[in-house]
C-alpha cells in the first residue's frame, strides 16, 4: 500500500498533462487524517526491538518504503497552494524522525531520515522559488520551518549529535577516536557528515532570521 501511494505521487508528479494539484488533492485529502495517524503510530514507537535489528526485516522494510512515501509527500506540496496536514507533518512532528535518528535502528535507515531532513531544510515553495527571495514569503511553510527548526536546534543543544553514528560500524559525530583496526581516513561517511552539518546550519539561520529579540537570537 505504502509502495503503490507512493508509486501514484511520483507519477503525478511527473505527469505534464494531469492537472496535478486536483490530482492530488483528491488523492490525499480523504487519506490526510490516516496518513497522520500513521505517522505517530510506525514513528512513534519502541524501535530497539529484535524486529529491527536487521536491515533486510520485513519491519525495516516498511519504515524504509514510508520514509519514500514522506519524500513523495514532500515533494507533491510544491502542487498545492495550501498543503494538507500529511505534507506538513514531517516538519510539525519532526522530534519522532529526530529521535528515530539516534536510536539503534540499522544505519541505512538512520541515512535515510538524515538525507530527508536535509531535503526539508532545503525546501521552498513554488512562491519562494519564483520570487527568488532568500526568505520564506509563504506563511505555513515559514511555520514549519519554524518548528522543525526550534525541534532541530533542541536536540542540538543536548547530546543528540553525539548519539549519530558516521558509518555503519564506529565513528560518532564528535568524535576524533578510530576504532582498533578502521581506517581513521575512511572511516566517516561525509554525505551524512555533510548533511546534517547543513541541517544544524539552515535551522540556526532560519530560527535567527525569524528571531524576535536579540537576547533570543543570542
Amino acid at each position: 500500500c505504502l509502495w503503490t501511494l507512493r508509486a501514484i505521487v511520483k507519477e503525478t508528479l511527473k505527469d505534464a498533462v494531469l492537472p496535478r494539484a486536483g490530482v492530488l488533492k483528491k488523492l490525499l485529502a480523504p487519506l490526510d487524517a490516516v496518513l497522520e495517524g500513521f505517522y505517530n503510530a510506525i514513528l512513534f514507537h519502541h524501535f530497539d526491538s529484535h524486529h529491527y535489528t536487521s536491515p533486510y526485516s520485513e519491519a525495516a522494510n516498511n519504515l524504509i518504503s514510508f520514509i519514500d512515501l514522506l519524500e513523495a509527500l514532500l515533494a507533491s506540496r510544491t502542487e498545492l497552494e495550501l498543503p494538507l496536514r500529511c505534507q506538513r507533518i514531517l516538519f510539525l512532528k519532526v522530534s519522532y524522525v529526530l529521535n528515530l535518528i539516534s536510536s539503534s535502528i540499522p544505519y541505512v535507515i538512520k541515512k535515510k531520515f538524515i538525507l530527508l531532513l536535509k531535503k526539508c531544510v532545503l525546501y521552498k515553495s513554488r512562491e519562494d522559488a519564483k520570487s527568488g527571495s532568500l526568505f520564506l514569503q509563504t506563511p505555513s511553510l515559514c511555520e514549519d520551518m519554524l518548528a522543525l527548526s526550534n525541534a532541530v536546534l533542541q536536540v542540538v543543544n543536548l547530546t543528540w549529535l553525539n548519539q549519530i553514528p558516521l558509518d555503519g560500524k564506529s565513528s560518532y559525530f564528535g568524535s576524533s577516536e578510530a576504532a582498533p583496526g578502521d581506517d581513521p581516513q575512511g572511516a566517516a561517511d561525509q554525505t551524512v557528515l555533510r548533511a546534517l552539518s547543513l541541517v544544524v546550519l539552515k535551522a540556526l539561520e532560519f530560527k535567527v532570521h525569524n528571531s524576535a529579540t536579540e537576547a533570543e537570537i543570542k
